[in-house]
């Protein structure tokens, strides 16, 4: 009977008796602790009280000590114990009252005690007021009279009785708890070792009832764990747990066994599509693959016909044809285009079709014994890269099992990958002959090598022959004596002849020697002569091409740009004459550097990929990176120069097809007299292929001399110098490289650059004159490119719609912008990610993001020039810049146009704030200005000026009126003139800094003449400075500060160009730019075209322009103009050359720190290191490019 009750029931009575035992030995000890408890509360009160009545007494005395101190001294000072007194006796009253208010004897005592204190406090109040009235007589009086003694004595009366009984109560209280101690003591000696022996029992019968039926169910589990899966428990009449595990147990062993057959079907799945894998490892026939597959899967699934379609795509349509059938009897159709039937619809949609009712008149299985209709029908698509390359169809007498769909779907992915492959593959093989057609060709030219070779050795073996007959000669005229005396006159003769012929010989190496600098001079010169019109030229038509004054028809600006494309071209020929000219002397260099040959992919895709869009052509880049090295060291401009050159005449050659650009290792191919690449480790090879007109046979070696091209008669089809290949070729092998084509006339050509990787051909590219490193700000002022066609990492630029956050990325590094990317899109934005920093300002020009996120060391521009044009260009001059800077870059970090910074290594925190801060910036529309100006009549200027729609601007005339307005409002960005009259501008920004916020951009516009110690605090606490210009009769000196003013507030309020109140946006065709509106600029140069040109641009800027003609003009100007902020140098000059000039202004000290800009159309070796070293701050080259000269003037304006 016992077996049968629940183990709770079981437990429970077991226990009863326990719980029993231990309930009442729990209660006693309970009541004794509660009796404890309560008698020691009382005590507590009782101390409560005692304590109450001490506090009260001593208040009293508080109040009477103040009042005796304030009588004798009159002082309010003594009164301070008086007013802290009397704010807590009547709470001390109360708090006794309640204390007390189960003691009616304590009640009565209280309340005889209450109105002899207020009396008491009254007559002392009544003292206080006498002695403030009518002086210290009076309250003396009140004093004497004796009352307030008497009212003590009897509250001390009072306070004692109480005391008494309170202590009485309290040794009443002490007793009783000492015996409920004892009491409580005694029960727990006595009761826990009857609780014990009880609970021994209750384990004993608990054992006996549960752990042994349990033990049985353990063995089976043990069985159970070592792989039966038939095995049951004995089920036992019995309605316990123990019953009921039994029962479950028996179930759960059931599904065990269900499980273990999904588990097989899944192990069938993976060794299937295992083996479907190795059956297509390694092959590269397509018509194989066809028919193994379909031998494989048919049997497999359980199916019985299958046909198999490749997609063709060679032609303008794709179309899918018929590869491979399998038990298929009927006529089988040939093709299917993309939408037609089940098979082109598959094909279409990329999705598998399923057909499980099949018609009886669709499709007959025949055998040589009967035919039947298919149950399943199953159609599925091969996709590779979203791309379908082939459709399967499959028929079934059965039903397909959902086990046998899965194998069929995921043996398609695998069989996609094989058919890219193989395709891939194929195209490979068609290059490997090609390459071995270029071999033959080579071995060809090889052998024509030897033969002149043999051919030079025959002629030096009779050349010897003719000095072994001269040399037997001489024996015979030394044995013949007699003639040695007739002969010596015309040895003399012939020495004599010698020495003019030697004479003459070095006479003509010498003005070989003359000729060649003769001929670098008049390249020098010829430079200068054709830079210095081309300058002119350029500028101009760049500024007509720009028609900033908008006067221009659409015709004239498209003749502007033709013109200054012209020019470009010119300058384009110019320095591929001047390249040919260092390569024919000898001093043509390369600078060795880490290239990263994923970072030249991406150049070249980038640079060529609009050009083939243009010209409807397909251009791809093939780049086995499995076989390449990440990083190899070469000079980069070099190979790129050679690269760029080799694809801009396969698109110029090329109107229809193809142009395909590959990078690989190589094994063969180059010149067999190349011993750098002979004794290379590993050749790289550089290989651009194109479908153009190619090149005849005989014309492959003409190609590469200079000046020479393929067609070189007059009314040639295609233009062009000659230049290009013969500068490449050259550059190859100063690289330790080769270039050889391989090209047929009709066909197309592919040209190679092999370069070497390891050290032996490293130590090649380097040569005894090396180029000094580009001028830093060459980089600065590269133009932007058009952006990639596509993102380097998948970006939201196609999915952006009016009214969405947007936030532009500019980072090169893949892993930390997909970081960036993943956090802003968590944020809420729809992110626009560029690798470098012309694609980012292309980006931000376009989209006008709200926010934007630099990193400060970007490849191709410097972070102070994206940041500057950021500022400087209308559409992206207000959107806040957040940058990201190393530690080693932590000074450039906050440079002009960013408004905070992120410094690396950055950890989620910061970024979440920094996106958070972009986040407030977009959704506050509406920003708060403080203008802080004494002067009323400017005040309310400013504030007029800026005030708008997105802007509310609240106006103060003195620092405590900004302190309060700051404690109730809420500021962005605050304007404070420095001279107020309550306090100093420092003060008050230090007061804002210290009370308020430390990160308040404050913009300081002043008229006080600063000094250097001043300025410089300023810059530190303060986020700009505008200096009040002073007006002198002209509205037009005001204008311009009050337009810096409103510049700077924008900045720092983002806001847009087109939210500026309409007449104080920029109107062409004057700009404006706070780092060169108003300086003073000085242009020396003896040619007035190119100052009329450089006058045009900058005065466009604001900039007050004055020029010299001559060196000593230009240092007579500046010692009669010492405000000249900076000077653009000529080089070329007559009476006092710019080297000469600039050297005569660094001797004065007034113009040490001057900046100078030379400007020299020389484009030779050394006249960078010409110009620094006569003084020069910077050099930059004619042509001036514009963008170029305005960058570096701002930098060293902003210096």
């Amino acid at each position: 009977m016992l077996s049968n009750l629940k183990i709770g029931t079981k437990i429970g009575a077991s226990f009863a008796l326990a719980l029993t035992m231990l309930s009442t030995i729990g209660l006693v000890s309970y009541r004794n602790t509660a009796q404890l408890v309560d008698t020691a509360r009382r005590e507590n009160h009782s101390y409560r009280v005692i304590t109450e009545l001490e506090d009260l007494s001593s208040r009293i005395k508080d109040a009477e000590t103040g009042q005796r101190g304030y009588i004798l001294t009159g002082d309010r000072r003594y009164l301070e114990p008086y007013n802290a007194a009397i704010t807590v006796i009547e709470r001390n009253i109360n708090d006794l009252r309640q204390l007390t208010s189960d003691n009616p004897s304590q009640q009565n005592r209280i309340a005889t005690l209450e109105p002899l204190v207020n009396r008491r406090i009254a007559l002392i109040q009544q003292t206080l007021t006498l002695q403030e009235t009518q002086g210290l007589e009076a309250a003396r009086q009140i004093v004497l009279t004796g009352e307030g003694k008497d009212l003590m004595d009897r509250i001390r009366a009072v306070l004692a009785d109480i005391e008494v009984e309170e202590r009485e109560l309290l040794q009443q209280r002490s007793q009783l708890a000492e015996a409920a101690t004892q009491q409580t003591i005694s029960t727990i000696l006595f009761g826990i070792p009857l609780a014990f022996g009880t609970l021994i029992l209750i384990a004993y019968f608990l054992s006996k009832n549960i752990s042994q039926p349990l033990a049985e169910v353990s063995a089976v589990v043990t069985k159970l764990a070592a792989g039966d899966l038939f095995v049951s428990v004995p089920e036992q009449n019995r309605q316990d747990e123990v019953g009921v595990l039994t029962r479950t147990f028996n179930q759960m062993i059931a599904s065990l066994r269900t499980t273990t057959i999904k588990n097989n079907e899944q192990a069938w799945l993976k060794s299937n599509l295992a083996k479907f894998a190795l059956m297509l490892q390694g092959q590269r026939n397509i018509e194989k693959v066809a028919e193994s597959v379909l031998s494989e899967l048919v049997p497999l699934v359980n199916a019985q016909q299958g046909v198999f379609y490749l997609m063709d795509t060679s032609n303008e349509k794709p179309v899918l044809k018929l590869l491979s059938s399998y038990a298929h009897q009927e006529e089988i159709p040939q093709k299917f285009q993309l939408g037609e039937g089940l098979i082109g619809q598959c094909a279409l949609t990329q999705q598998k079709i399923l057909l499980t009712e099949v018609p009886s008149h669709y499709l007959r299985i025949r055998s040589g014994l009967g035919e039947a209709t298919p149950q399943t029908i199953i159609v599925l698509p091969i996709v590779f890269n979203s791309q379908v390359s082939a459709v399967i169809e499959l028929a079934s007498l059965q039903r397909l099992s959902e086990l046998h769909v899965t194998f069929l779907e995921q043996a398609s992915d695998n069989l996609a990958i094989v058919l890219n492959t193989i395709a891939s593959d194929s195209r490979t093989q068609q290059l490997l002959q090609q390459a071995q057609a270029l071999t033959i060709k080579l071995q060809a030219q090889q052998e024509e090598l030897r033969n002149s070779n043999h051919r030079l050795e025959q002629q030096q073996e009779e050349l010897q022959q003719t000095n072994e007959e001269l040399q037997q000669l001489n024996e015979e005229l030394e044995e013949k004596a007699e003639l040695l005396s007739a002969r010596n006159q015309e040895v003399e003769q012939k020495n004599e002849e010698v020495d003019r012929a030697r004479q003459s010989l070095e006479e003509k190496a010498t003005e070989l020697e003359r000729i060649s600098q003769y001929k670098s001079q008049f390249l020098a010169n010829m430079s200068h002569e054709l830079r210095t019109p081309l300058n002119s030229l350029l500028i101009l038509a760049k500024l007509l091409a720009d028609n900033g004054a908008g006067n221009l028809t659409e015709k004239q600006v498209e003749y502007s740009r033709t013109i200054y494309a012209s020019g470009k071209d010119l300058l384009g020929l110019i320095n591929d004459i001047l390249d040919l000219a260092k390569i024919e002397s000898g001093t043509m260099s390369v600078d060795i550097n880490p290239l990263t040959l994923t970072d030249l992919r991406v150049n070249i895709e980038r640079t060529f990929q609009q050009i083939a869009q243009d010209k409807g052509l397909e251009f791809t880049v093939e780049f086995a990176r499995d076989r390449l090295p990440d990083v190899i060291y070469t000079d980069g401009k070099r190979l790129q120069q050679v690269l760029k050159n080799l694809l801009a005449n396969a698109f110029k050659f090329t109107e229809q097809g193809k142009v395909s650009f590959k990078i690989d290792i190589a094994t063969e191919g180059w010149n067999p007299k190349q011993e750098s690449l002979n004794r290379a480790d590993v050749v790289l090879a550089f290989a651009v292929e194109d479908t153009g007109i190619g090149i005849a046979q005989d014309k492959h070696e003409l190609i590469f001399a200079a000046f020479q091209q393929a067609d070189g008669t007059t009314n040639r089809k295609y233009g062009g110098t000659g230049l290009g290949l013969s500068i490449s070729r050259e550059i190859a092998r100063l690289l330790g490289g080769d270039i050889q084509l391989v090209s047929r006339l009709g066909v197309g050509s592919t040209f190679t650059l092999y370069l070497p990787l390891n050290d032996t051909g490293n130590k090649i590219q380097r040569s005894e004159v090396r180029e000094k490193q580009e001028n830093k700000q060459d980089k600065k002022i590269s133009h932007p490119s058009p952006p990639t066609s596509r993102p380097f990492l998948q970006d939201d630029r196609n999915e952006i719609q009016q009214g969405d956050r947007t936030l532009l990325i500019v980072e090169d590094d893949l892993n930390f912008a997909r970081v960036l990317l993943n956090m802003a899109q968590q944020h809420g934005f729809k992110v626009l990610l560029a690798q470098n920093a012309n694609d980012g300002l292309l980006l931000a020009q376009q989209f006008q993001p709200n926010g934007i996120m630099v990193d400060i060391n970007l490849p191709d521009l410097d972070s102070s020039a994206l940041l500057e044009r950021l500022q400087h260009h209308p559409k992206t001059q207000r959107i806040p810049v957040h940058t990201i800077a190393g530690r080693e870059h932590f000074t450039y970090s906050l440079s002009p146009g960013a408004i905070a910074y992120v410094q690396k290594p950055v950890n989620s925190e910061a970024l979440a704030k920094v996106l958070a801060d972009i986040k407030e910036i977009a959704a506050h529309q509406v920003k708060n200005l403080l203008v802080i100006e004494d002067n009323a009549a400017q005040r309310q200027n400013i504030a007029e000026l800026m005030e708008n729609k997105d802007v509310e601007v609240m106006a103060v005339g003195t620092g405590a009126e900004a302190l309060i307005a700051l404690q109730h409002h809420h500021f962005d960005c605050l304007i404070l003139d420095l001279g107020l009259p309550d306090m100093s501008g420092f003060e008050l920004i230090q007061a804002i800094k210290q009370q308020y916020s430390s990160e308040l951009p404050i913009i300081v516009y002043t008229g006080i003449e600063l000094t250097r110690q001043e300025e410089t605090e300023l810059k530190r606490i303060a986020q700009a400075i505008v200096i009040k210009d002073q007006p002198q009769g002209s509205d037009l000196q005001l204008g311009v500060s009050l337009e810096r003013l409103l510049d700077e507030t924008a900045l720092f309020l983002h806001r847009v160009q087109a939210s500026l109140p309409t007449p104080k946006r920029h109107e062409p065709p004057t700009q404006r730019d706070s780092l060169l509106t108003g300086k003073h600029v000085l242009i020396v140069d003896d040619d007035v075209r190119n100052i009329f040109a450089l006058t045009s641009v900058l005065e466009r800027y604001q900039m007050h322009v004055l020029f010299a003609e001559n060196g000593k003009e230009g240092i007579a100007l500046l010692e009669q103009t010492p405000n000249i902020d900076i000077v653009l140098m000529d080089v070329m000059m007559p009476e006092m050359n710019g080297y000469q000039t600039m050297q005569a202004i660094r001797a004065k000290e007034q113009f040490q720190s001057l900046p100078i800009i030379a400007l020299t159309a020389k484009a030779m070796v050394g006249d960078r290191e010409k110009c620094i070293a006569a003084g020069a701050s910077d050099y930059i080259t004619k042509p001036v490019d514009i963008e170029q000269l305005l960058s570096l003037m701002r930098v060293w304006l902003y210096q």
